[in-house]
């Protein structure tokens, strides 16, 4: 364990027992001016795991921004032991202008663990790594989908590591997607660092619905009552299963979608997913779907070309029939309708 009674990062000391507000420079704007990162530490008075918490490394997905948000407005927040560091927006230039990569173009999260000799995306990287990751035993990045798509809430996650899998299934996602992630990402370089590190997917890009953020408060406290860092019992999805494998269904010509399933719906191999109809109405061809899965992200721009992402879909290791079981078991979760419903108001849905 990393934890121990001196904790500095940047060149601020944070004692047990501590609550500090740090700006942490990444870089600078082009008159010299100091740009920083904000983050809040809250450190218990006993020793224990050091978790962070971080949001927006694509800075237009704010989701997780406003999930760490509401962890530091909660008093619930009352740590038994260990550290918590919060950074609601790591991302500070694609923040400011609501894009997802860095002014030169730059997808951050393909640049851990970084340099400081080398570019923008390089330099913020590595004084993250050396500022937050090396420092903590655990990590949770928070995500949303790209651009004119949205993600049914879902971990992802280095499973073959058990201090990945156990902070995964503690969290309680309805859906666990195992994958050490891309090359250069900030969940697979920390874990590399002995960092145990997820990422959670949920929602659409620029937006904050009050469905995800319930869910990702949830997760996080769900989290720290797993490591012992916070009392209380954790809130349990109606279901948990591990995806064995994702595809996505691509439009195969150009066209508007007319949506006959919607965000964490379970389909049957040939079940329609959507209609394609042509600029004058004219219907061109139904998608279908390749397999028995779940619904784990969909576009909710309906109008495409030959090639384009429609939906993206989960292939679960538990039967389906046990799924639908679990979710027939009253009371069937408002949490659950909630996120269903929210996800739903982005797509163009005509019924199945």
């Amino acid at each position: 364990m990393k934890s121990r009674e001196k904790l500095v990062i940047g060149k601020t000391r944070i004692d047990p027992g501590q609550v500090l507000d740090i700006r942490l420079k990444i870089s600078e704007t082009y008159t010299g001016d100091p740009i920083a990162m904000a983050l809040r530490v809250v450190r218990a008075a006993k020793p224990g795991p050091t978790l962070f918490i971080c949001a927006a490394i694509h800075g237009n997905e704010i989701s997780g921004t406003g999930i760490v948000h509401e962890l530091m407005f909660q008093k619930t927040l009352q740590l038994t032991k260990g550290t918590v560091i919060l950074i609601p927006v790591v991302n500070i230039f694609g923040f400011e202008t609501n894009q997802r990569n860095l002014p030169d173009r730059r997808d951050l999260n393909r640049f851990f663990p970084g340099n400081l000799k080398g570019s923008l995306a390089s330099r913020i990287a590595a004084i993250f790594t050396r500022e937050i990751v090396r420092k903590c035993d655990y990590g949770i990045d928070l995500h949303s989908a790209a651009q004119q798509r949205t993600n049914y809430p879902n971990v992802r996650g280095d499973f073959s590591l058990p201090a990945v899998k156990k902070i995964a299934r503690a969290f309680g996602s309805e859906l666990l997607v195992p994958n050490k992630g891309p090359m250069g990402s900030l969940r697979r370089s920390a874990c590399r660092a002995r960092c145990f590190t997820i990422n959670v997917e949920a929602g659409a890009p620029s937006k904050m619905a009050p469905s995800v953020i319930e869910f990702g408060v949830q997760g996080v406290e769900n989290v720290l009552i797993e490591l012992g860092m916070l009392k209380g019992s954790p809130s349990k999805p109606l279901y948990q299963v591990q995806l064995e494998k994702t595809t996505w269904v691509r439009a195969q010509v150009g066209g508007i979608l007319r949506f006959h399933i919607l965000p964490g719906d379970l389909v049957e191999s040939g079940q329609a997913l959507a209609t394609n109809y042509g600029i004058l109405g004219k219907e061109q061809n139904i998608l279908r779907s390749p397999v028995n899965g779940l619904v784990l992200g969909m576009a909710t721009m309906p109008t495409v070309k030959p090639g384009e992402p429609v939906c993206h879909l989960g292939i679960p290791t538990t039967p389906l029939a046990k799924i639908r079981k679990s979710l027939k078991k009253p009371p069937l979760s408002s949490l659950h309708r909630k996120i269903r419903r929210q996800l739903a108001s982005d797509i163009s849905f005509v019924g199945r």
